[in-house]
């Protein structure tokens, strides 16, 4: 950034204001989405930040950078939202399967989460979390550490996404959130217990790197049981502790034998008819938008987003996401044939 582009865009040159913000945007838009956990309303976030921005240029003191300035503009952007009554879950009753399933290893509480098109983290700089920063970039933005954090309160999401995915000092985080040092300090220390109280153990084996043969060989592996209705096949693919979830339905099945029992009660409702997986990637993990064939013509409909969270050699967590708006997204029609 220059003075003079900061000087054009506070004297209402759009231009100079695109040349100070676009280059943040991807970024911004992942921070609103691990805070509010839905991509199209970290989308909406990430407008009204550019508005609010700017309306309040020429507000703009200089004290921080402009990458910091938008930060807490979004970040308060998405605590807004969160505290409002009429953001879309609320009320909402979540989705079951479209049969009757088998009986779960627990009833969680409704998850509202949607998974994260790689293809939006193409436009993030690889250096943006800062050094301070607790969790590596591919770590903060898998399923398992976006749905914990949706179990923080707001307060505490901003301030752990802020200080240990970002980065961002503690100084610099309570003048974003108009608090105290202490005050964050305190959140974090919270949060970050919540949060290690829900994420996987530490000591697994690691996942195959995103995009490497070993991982597009096991999504193969996957992909080729699950549409040939090999259920023994798909099973040996599992660790023994996995999960199988379906955010944000209640239900959720641990290990080998309750995701078959599941399983074996989806193949009896289709009845025959078949499943097409298309290959993608959300959240850094290997993914497939689903199809199910129609009973009566040669045509096969959206039936989903399925993603995979891998250990070693192994599938340790089936993410099943029932809502088909989360398919256009990954640039997925409705139907093909």
């Amino acid at each position: 950034m220059t003075d003079q582009t900061l000087t054009q865009a506070r004297a209402g040159d759009e231009q100079a204001f695109r040349e100070l913000t676009d280059h943040h945007r991807r970024e911004l838009q992942l921070h609103c989405y691990r805070i509010l956990g839905s991509v199209q309303d970290a989308e909406d976030m990430v407008q009204e930040t550019l508005l609010a921005a700017w309306r309040g240029l020429a507000r703009f003191e200089e004290r921080a950078s402009v990458r910091t300035w938008l930060y807490r503009i979004a970040t308060n952007r998405c605590l807004n939202a969160l505290r409002d009554s009429r953001r879309r879950p609320q009320g909402q009753q979540p989705p079951e399967p479209p049969f009757e399933p088998s009986e779960p290893t627990r009833r969680a509480e409704p998850l509202w989460l949607e998974p994260y098109p790689d293809v939006l983290l193409d436009g993030i700089p690889e250096a943006a979390p800062g050094p301070a920063a607790r969790y590596e970039a591919k770590e903060s933005i898998s399923l398992a550490f976006v749905a914990a954090v949706q179990h923080l309160p707001p307060r505490q999401r901003a301030v752990l996404l802020l200080r240990d995915a970002l980065g961002f000092r503690a100084a610099e985080v309570a003048a974003m959130l108009d608090s105290t040092e202490t005050s964050v300090n305190s959140a974090l220390q919270r949060a970050r217990g919540t949060l290690d109280s829900r994420l996987p153990a530490s000591g697994r084996e690691r996942p195959p790197l995103p995009r490497s043969p070993r991982e597009r060989q096991l999504a193969e592996r996957f992909a080729e049981a699950y549409q040939g209705g090999d259920l023994d096949g798909l099973l040996r693919l599992l660790t023994e502790d996995a999960w199988l979830t379906m955010p944000p339905a209640t239900l959720e099945y641990q290990g080998r034998d309750a995701i078959s029992a599941f399983l074996t009660g989806g193949a009896r409702w289709r009845d025959g008819r078949a499943l097409k997986l298309v290959p993608t990637s959300a959240n850094g993990q290997p993914a497939f938008g689903t199809y199910l064939q129609d009973a009566h013509a040669d045509i096969f409909h959206a039936h989903g987003l399925i993603v995979l969270t891998l250990e070693g050699d192994r599938i340790s967590a089936i993410t099943r996401f029932i809502d088909n708006s989360v398919l256009p997204h990954f640039g997925f029609p409705r139907t093909m044939r």
